[in-house]
């Protein structure tokens, strides 16, 4: 499957499958290192997917007369 076809949640099982294949050690170097660059990847991929969806994440606030107002989601440091 194509990475950018790729929902997060497919990413994250993914990358799931990857670290169990490098924690049993059983895979020849030649297999971990292209696992690892998999999931080096996934890992971008799904970095980018949460910036995007934090970027859409809105807060409903109260606006002081009862009525709810939008605000764009700032993150906290």
């Amino acid at each position: 499957m194509d990475l950018k076809e790729m929902t997060f949640e497919a990413a994250i099982a993914r990358l799931e499958e990857i670290v169990r294949a490098l924690e049993s050690g059983n895979a020849p170097l030649d297999k971990s290192l292209e696992l690892f660059e998999e999931g080096v990847s996934l890992v971008k991929l799904c970095n980018s997917r949460l910036d995007n969806a934090e970027q859409r994440v809105k807060i409903l606030v109260d606006g002081g007369d009862g009525n709810l107002k939008e605000e764009d989601f700032v993150k906290q440091q």
